[in-house]
């Protein structure tokens, strides 16, 4: 959940920024949405969980980095974040998108200090809720959706404020694992403001106890768990290693080893726009992770199956509706996918 700068530049999309008088201008497709994009074929397998012509549609467009997307159910519609632009946006089929929430994160007296002051990933909750990455308040918090009053859950380890909260995921006993890289800060690893000197990968329990499950990844990011929620898979946004992490956990939660999953550093190498970033799961535990050059798709085993390419770097993705459509934030714009699969959770 990140988006380009500096050297990573070479290896991410570059953000398009409309602007009519000085302010973002969203464009909404439909209707008919406009099809983008092409289904990449390199496995048989993929055919059971998306069609080779399946269309992917381009829901809007004209946001700065668009991210965490998470469906809820009780409204029908999906949130998601613009995170550089602190806002959350709601889109629905009926009634298209408009702001959520603004700001989503920061809202103090010195915005310069943060490169994305925004929220960032976002999951669903106890009812009448979604917890977030706020990444701006570099916290984890609930928000409940009828009054948008936020709950911070947790902000600092060790007395030391976090980096900047990036994605999570919740566990069937209440725990939410979570990333802490440093892009919300401007100079990343050399903002003045980091007070944590690794980027962490954490659980934090029911009863608040906070622990660190990883402190060697470089930029820890899109965070989610299997459907048996004994591998917690982690994906590292950093052109130099670009993997997804696959962590072996007990029926406590607790880390008894780690693999390196995938690793995409040839794709990385050609030029492909993205890096390992957000991630959806379906019901038989294949993976559908943004990386270079859209979604790839994982059998459990770790085969890649094929790639969901939208034509630019897919940030996060989510599964909704009716737990067969793939919503995709991607760089500038909203799409989804039907696919023949049903996401975890439906």
């Amino acid at each position: 959940m990140r988006r380009p700068t500096g050297s990573l530049r070479r290896a991410a999309a570059f953000f398009l920024v409309l602007t009519v008088g000085g302010c973002m201008s969203i464009q909404q497709s439909g209707p008919s949405y406009q099809q983008i994009g092409r289904i990449h074929t390199e496995a048989p397998a993929l055919d059971r969980l998306v069609a080779a012509d399946a269309r992917i549609e381009k829901l809007g467009e004209g946001f700065t980095w668009s991210e965490g997307p998470v469906w809820v159910e009780e409204g029908r519609y999906l949130l998601f974040s613009d995170v550089p632009a602190n806002k959350m946006y709601r889109w629905s089929e009926t009634d298209g998108i408009s702001v959520f929430l603004d700001p989503s994160g920061y809202d103090g007296p010195d915005p310069g200090a943060f490169r994305e002051a925004g929220s960032n990933g976002l999951i669903r909750g106890p009812r009448g809720t979604i917890l977030m990455a706020d990444h701006g308040n570099r916290a984890v918090a609930r928000l409940d959706l009828a009054t948008k009053q936020k709950t911070f859950l947790a902000a600092r380890y060790g007395g030391k404020r976090f980096n900047s909260p990036n994605d999570l995921v919740l566990a069937s006993n209440g725990a939410i694992f979570f990333t802490d890289p440093p892009y919300g800060l401007t100079g990343l690893n050399q903002s003045p403001l980091k007070e944590i000197p690794f980027n962490g990968i954490y659980r934090l329990d029911p009863d608040g106890t906070l622990s660190l499950v990883d402190d060697s990844m470089t930029f820890p990011n899109g965070i989610i768990l299997s459907p048996d929620e004994r591998t917690l898979y982690v994906a590292n946004s950093d052109p130099e290693r670009p993997i997804w992490m696959a962590y072996s956990l007990d029926a406590e939660g607790r880390v008894t080893g780690k693999r390196v999953f995938a690793d995409s550093s040839a794709d990385v190498r050609t030029g492909l726009r993205g890096l390992p970033d957000g991630m959806a799961i379906d019901r038989e535990g294949n993976l559908f992770a943004t990386g270079p050059g859209g979604v790839h798709v994982f059998a459990p085993d770790g085969r890649r199956l094929g790639l969901i390419d939208t034509g630019t770097a897919v940030a996060n993705c989510a599964f909704g509706e009716d737990g067969r459509t793939l919503f995709l934030a991607s760089n500038n714009m909203l799409a989804r996918v039907r696919t023949r699969t049903m996401g975890l959770g439906f």
